[in-house]
């Protein structure tokens, strides 16, 4: 497959204006976190399949559902599953569909995932908002040449995660008595978990939660100037933290048992956007 760029962005645009929706908001829902769709009224749901140039999900927990919703007058574009490079995809497939929500009118994104946690005060299915982010992918989404109709060549990173969001999240919270802590958050390839040594290194180079997404997605949506706010859900604490041995049916469990705090963020987040 050749690299996704402005032509395939366009055709999928088409697709998305004929939905006779205009988004305000899009949300990107990780593993184990699909249930929130449960909480929202939903108008219509498209299978990625359906969407032209969309990379279809194939790891357990990522449906591959476009939801459209509406919330509280707002209406939101709803991502239920992601790709990731680890499946063998190019980043330019992993931030596709944050490209042509983002062309389509989503001026805010909600990131959300699942992490371990590395932080040692952080405890598996609490919510941590994401305040800044470390790129070991290895890899950028913005490498190559510029697609300018996009944004700029060098995009700036000084806030990647947007303050203003990010404290209408804390309020949400709090309006639930949810005490909600503040990270930042390592994005590395995957598939395999972080070996002890690994995170051993990450704690010492400030970061408080790992995952294998997210970090492309930021980038892609600040080269467009999307704002952004990013949920964790800490599903697990990583390797050598605890003797527990990790797994994605783990990283599943945890996030559903979540859901409900998860929602009650991200809901009242939302009213306050």
């Amino acid at each position: 497959m050749g690299t996704l760029g402005i032509t395939e962005l366009e055709e999928s645009l088409d697709f998305l204006r004929n939905q006779n929706f205009n988004p305000d908001i899009g949300i990107v829902l990780g593993s184990g976190l699909g249930k929130f769709i449960e909480s929202c009224n939903v108008i219509n749901s498209i299978s990625y399949k359906m969407i032209p140039h969309f990379p279809e999900t194939s790891i357990e927990g990522h449906d591959g559902l476009l939801h459209l919703c509406e919330y509280e007058g707002k209406k939101l574009a709803i991502l239920q599953g992601r790709v990731h490079a680890y499946e063998g995809k190019g980043l330019d497939q992993v931030v596709f569909p944050i490209r042509a929500l983002g062309l389509w009118g989503v001026k805010q994104f909600i990131i959300t995932n699942a992490s371990g946690g590395i932080n040692l005060d952080y405890t598996p299915g609490e919510i941590v908002l994401i305040q800044d982010h470390l790129n070991l992918l290895g890899d950028n989404p913005l490498k190559g040449p510029n697609i300018t109709e996009l944004g700029p060549r060098f995009p700036d990173m000084t806030e990647a995660y947007c303050s203003k969001m990010k404290d209408s999240f804390i309020k949400g919270a709090k309006e639930h008595s949810i005490d909600i802590k503040c990270g930042v958050y390592a994005g590395l390839l995957g598939p395999t978990y972080e070996t002890p040594a690994e995170i051993k290194m990450l704690r010492t180079l400030g970061a408080d939660m790992v995952g294998m997404s997210t970090v492309a997605e930021v980038i892609a949506a600040n080269h467009m100037g999307i704002k952004v706010t990013g949920l964790s859900c800490i599903t697990n604490m990583a390797a050598g933290i605890l003797s527990d041995k990790l797994s994605h049916e783990e990283v599943k469990d945890t996030a559903l048992k979540s859901i409900e705090s998860f929602s009650k963020i991200l809901l009242s987040g939302i009213k306050q956007l």
